[in-house]
């Protein structure tokens, strides 16, 4: 089992999750977070003062698939759906799970995705 992580644009979450059900991965955990990379920070006006905005807002898509059929299927379409072509698209990471139990049914592993 493997776990995917993509940092994405917000606007993209839509475009993402669509992709991924339609490739049959529908259990995902989507988080709003803040980050800070290559793209930097940027200042803006409000109310005629002007301050940095250090951390961008992003999207957390957490998912864990059984194969590594789903993981292609998975990393194909956030890939796909998540590009911009411009700086701070964001980025996947993908990492081992070695155990994985659905707490209701105490079912394990691929059983409990």
């Amino acid at each position: 089992m493997k776990k995917i992580e993509a940092i994405i644009k917000p606007f993209k979450l839509e475009d993402v999750k669509d992709a991924l059900v339609e490739a049959g991965i529908e259990g995902m955990t989507v988080s709003e977070v803040k980050g800070y990379g290559r793209q930097q920070g940027h200042s803006e006006l409000y109310r005629g003062a002007e301050y940095i905005v250090e951390f961008i807002p992003k999207i957390k898509i957490e998912i864990v698939v059984s194969s590594d059929e789903y993981l292609n299927l998975a990393l194909d379409a956030i890939k796909k759906h998540a590009k911009t072509g411009k700086i701070g698209d964001g980025k996947i990471f993908v990492s081992d799970i070695t155990k994985t139990i659905r707490i209701r049914t105490e079912e394990e592993d691929a059983d409990a995705l």
